[in-house]
């Protein structure tokens, strides 16, 4: 079953080096856990998501140039569609910016 994303749950480009969080800036009210829910407006570039690293298609640092979540959830915060971790953001630059891992899914062992 898909996971919500909250703030700082961990995110990937397929074409950077690191992991990186994402920030919830999209809206104010929605939490889980004391976090803020993720939605599709949280996507701008060093604000809701922050370089990745290297780039392996420029060469150079992986800032993110996000154009549009999909698989986005159908229920709304706001207007704005809530972010699944099944969601998948692509980069205009030629890479796929994924959940690594939601929050409500770390497990110590």
């Amino acid at each position: 079953m898909p996971q919500h994303v909250t703030d700082t749950t961990q995110l990937q480009c397929d074409k950077g080096t690191t992991l990186t969080t994402i920030t919830v800036t999209s809206q104010s009210f929605m939490s889980i856990d004391g976090k803020l829910q993720a939605t599709e407006d949280d996507k701008q570039p060093n604000v809701n998501i922050k370089p990745f690293g290297v780039c392996s298609i420029l060469r150079s640092s992986c800032t993110p140039s996000p154009v549009k979540w999909n698989n986005a959830s159908d229920f709304e915060i706001e207007g704005k569609k809530e972010l699944l971790d099944i969601c998948t953001c692509r980069c205009s630059v030629g890479g796929k910016i994924s959940v690594v891992k939601s929050v409500q899914n770390f497990v110590e062992e």
